[in-house]
């Protein structure tokens, strides 16, 4: 069994990532279950996808210590999900804050990465901002984060069943900048 948290601010791309994921998984024969806790997604707030793969799986919902990846589009998210990573599981985190509305002020960018950093022994950080800035378009994070956590192995779905998935899923423009988007994200990690 697979168990995937990817996490971020309401309209990053958190929720369009977590069904690519589960759609390939499904291609490769996975038995797959999803589901979304998004809150205050639409105002900003937080969203968190679980994602599990495998043969036989209960419930959609990803327990304490038992996320094998945490894909985390936000460097605060990734450290209030810290309690679900399994002690050897791996991260990939946007190195791009996002401040929150209330008390910006607050948002200490430093302090989150060097958590991340003693924390998780196998931490990848991406410079999200970079890559959507090389593709000219913004609204490709998620791809480049779901690039970025393919190429870490621990999720085991190949490039090109994300690219058929994205194919089958977007208009020709969009495909060409997505594709590049996880050209570079899984180069990036």
């Amino acid at each position: 069994m697979i168990n995937c948290l990817i996490t971020g601010v309401g309209g990053q791309g958190t929720v369009l990532a977590s069904k690519l994921l589960a759609e390939a998984a499904m291609e490769e024969g996975y038995s797959v279950r999803t589901t979304e806790t998004i809150g205050m997604a639409q105002r900003g707030g937080c969203v968190v996808s679980h994602v599990r793969m495998g043969e036989t799986i209960y419930s959609p919902l990803i327990a304490k210590g038992q996320a094998d990846m945490i894909i985390s589009f936000e460097p605060s998210e990734a450290v209030r999900l810290l309690p679900y990573l399994k002690k050897e599981g791996v991260m990939v985190v946007n190195t791009a804050p996002i401040k929150p509305i209330i008390r910006p002020e607050d948002y200490n960018y430093e302090t989150y990465i060097t958590v991340l950093k003693e924390q998780v022994k196998h931490l990848k950080l991406v410079d999200g901002n970079s890559i959507c800035k090389a593709c000219d378009e913004p609204r490709v994070l998620n791809i480049a984060l779901l690039g970025a956590a393919i190429s870490t192995k621990v999720i085991p779905i190949s490039k090109e069943k994300i690219e058929t998935i994205m194919r089958r899923k977007f208009k020709d423009r969009v495909v060409e900048i997505n594709l590049k988007a996880l050209k570079l994200g899984i180069q990036e990690a």
